[in-house]
């Protein structure tokens, strides 16, 4: 087997998002020729913990642990439950921040560049030199964010002879929480230099998604790749669903994701139709902002709200199987359209239709339609969205709510590391 180091912040046991894409690929490349080694903190701070994840990774994986200085434990001293938000990627909207949320963006933003993993870079570069040496690999695969990682694979470029693969979950210096980490002029063209010693220095891009993809074309000449996130075959039972006409979104609802159009729809018709009053139960799983839920009891729908909390991602499949409709939020920003949310490919498998929202031009609109797996509307499309909850509803009553997907076997987590592994064993 061909071997390949993967470097990586997000592994079980963290939960989130931003660990599935890697646990993945590391679980299914062994089925295709290449033996995946796996560098990750031995102490790092995880704003979300799922053990149950532990299980998916291959008995035998080799995985490498060095101590991590993580700041964020410092910043916990002036608050606690703020940086643990912070860190997980939910920043207050600027009217409501606190001064300590101020202080610590700023402190974030121009203090840690690209952020506050970067003092784990040294001391990665000199303990991997040395494995890699002895161990006689030639591949290094580097996925960020944090983009802290990709500066490891960086310095590791300058001193070895090796292939050098840069993943990018997400974009950089165009990711729409980038313009709340109140840069400095100089912190700002540092991250920018950054982004373009990365981007020109590795030998391969990979994105997950085709704008992302043509945003870095314009900085570099490197061969880039897209490979989407996917969906996994869970091995869980078909679920029984909820009796109530349940709108569930499942995951991190951050204040910029703060729908109001879906709120004054659903207020309209619990208003107008009893019925759809008696039967309507809005389920929320994961961590949400306390902005969003200030919003939807403005709208008076606290008595329709489900407050699930985090669960893991065992039982957040579950209830994709279990809710009548899946809702998928993004904000309504020109830098969210490259943003493939990945729990879009687990809703499409699930056979629940999707209530998509996002900004006009979104790229994950086109896979929505292709797959006829729900409908999307932008954030100027209310009446649209009001008739489409409507005729859900109408065929709920029926019995005969659900979605009829096409295409997806492109979007299997296997297939698509089958597409990696191609790009691993090739020259």
């Amino acid at each position: 087997m061909k071997k390949v180091l993967i470097i990586t912040y997000y592994f079980p046991p963290a939960g989130g998002p931003g660990v599935q894409r890697w646990l993945k690929f590391v679980k299914y490349l062994p089925d295709f020729g290449v033996q995946p080694i796996v560098y990750v903190p031995e102490n790092p701070t995880y704003p979300i913990i799922d053990k149950a994840l532990l299980a998916e990774i291959p008995e035998g994986t080799t995985i490498l642990k060095q101590p991590i200085f993580e700041p964020y434990r410092f910043a916990s001293i002036f608050s606690k439950d703020k940086t643990k938000k912070i860190s997980s990627g939910i920043i207050a909207n600027k009217k409501r921040q606190t001064s300590t949320e101020r202080f610590l963006l700023w402190v974030r933003g121009n203090f840690f560049i690209p952020d506050a993993r970067v003092f784990w870079v040294k001391p990665s570069v000199a303990y991997l030199e040395r494995y890699i040496r002895e161990h006689q690999i030639d591949t290094v695969i580097t996925s960020g964010p944090p983009h802290s990682m990709h500066l490891i694979g960086l310095g590791l470029k300058e001193k070895l002879h090796m292939r050098w693969f840069a993943d990018f979950r997400d974009p950089w210096t165009t990711i729409g929480y980038h313009k709340s980490l109140k840069l400095s002029v100089y912190s700002e063209n540092k991250h920018k230099i950054l982004e373009r010693q990365v981007l020109n220095t590795a030998d391969k891009i990979i994105v997950t998604s085709k704008i992302t993809k043509l945003e870095f074309s314009k900085i570099t000449d490197k061969p880039i790749e897209v490979i989407t996130n996917g969906y996994d075959f869970e091995g869980i039972s078909k679920q029984t669903l909820d009796d109530k006409f349940s709108l569930a979104h499942i995951g991190s609802f951050l204040s910029g994701r703060n729908p109001k159009i879906l709120w004054q729809s659903l207020a309209e018709l619990v208003k107008e139709n009893s019925a759809f009053a008696d039967d309507f139960e809005l389920k929320l799983i994961g961590t949400i902002s306390q902005e969003i839920l200030e919003t939807i009891h403005a709208y008076t729908l606290g008595d329709y709200l489900n407050l699930v909390g985090y669960v893991s991602h065992q039982e957040a499949i579950v209830h994709q199987q279990k809710s009548q409709v899946l809702l998928l939020i993004e904000i309504n920003s020109l830098e969210t359209i490259s943003i493939i949310p990945g729990k879009l490919f687990e809703y499409m498998v699930s056979e629940r239709p999707i209530i998509a929202i996002g900004p006009r031009g979104s790229e994950f609109a086109d896979i929505i339609t292709e797959t006829n797996t729900g409908a999307f509307f932008d954030y100027d499309e209310k009446d649209k969205l009001k008739a489409a909850i409507l005729k859900h509803y109408a065929a709920y009553k029926e019995g005969k709510l659900q979605s009829y997907p096409v295409g997806l076997q492109q979007y299997s987590r296997k297939n698509l590391t089958q597409k990696l592994s191609q790009l691993i064993l090739g020259s």
